[in-house]
């Protein structure tokens, strides 16, 4: 399992973390059902720094990074039906980015997934494309989300790319990016 999910790392700009899963034996009055150790996942984020426990080491993006390659790893293991990733691709982008979208759509092939991305690179990756807004009627503000078909999803995607004035060019760009249709 350290070597897969470290070998996940490399391409989402973890390239030097060596990631560790130490097993201690529980004292014969804590095993149960659950088994007789504990499992303390361990990273070392940088060359020359001892590894520590991923909670107390890794900052908010690794963290997310780190969760998403043990969940591809872990895939096949789990019961869990749906996982919901909030901005993972914050603070990367270009190649991290597009190396965080085929992750997360490998992963989907297991698991339902729902990621919330500013990313172009991730939101072409996905099969489906909700666009997150919000709305304020007589002092009221709802949420809402919108499917999009596939010309409103270029578009959109254009608009991640450009900001408010959509060219040719991010068009174009958009296409590109969802030309191997997932």
């Amino acid at each position: 399992m350290e070597q897969a999910v470290t070998a996940e790392l490399k391409p989402i700009k973890l390239e030097k973390a060596r990631f560790l899963a130490e097993l201690q034996t529980l004292p014969a009055e804590q095993w149960s059902r659950h088994g007789m150790e504990q499992v303390t996942f361990l990273i070392a984020a940088n060359p020359g720094q001892p590894p520590g426990p991923i909670a107390k080491v890794a900052s908010g993006g690794e963290l997310s990074r780190l969760m998403l390659a043990l969940k591809l790893v872990l895939a096949g293991q789990s019961g869990i039906g749906t996982l919901i990733f909030d901005e993972i691709d914050a603070g990367v982008g270009g190649a991290t980015a597009a190396a965080i979208g085929e992750r997360l759509h490998r992963l989907a092939l297991n698991v339902q997934v729902l990621a919330v991305t500013h990313s172009p690179q991730v939101a072409a990756s996905a099969d489906a494309h909700l666009r997150i807004g919000k709305q304020t009627r007589n002092g009221q503000t709802a949420t809402h989300a919108t499917l999009l078909a596939q010309t409103e999803r270029k578009e959109e995607i254009a608009r991640m790319l450009a900001g408010d004035t959509i060219t040719d060019a991010a068009r174009a760009a958009a296409a590109s990016l969802l030309e191997p249709e997932k």
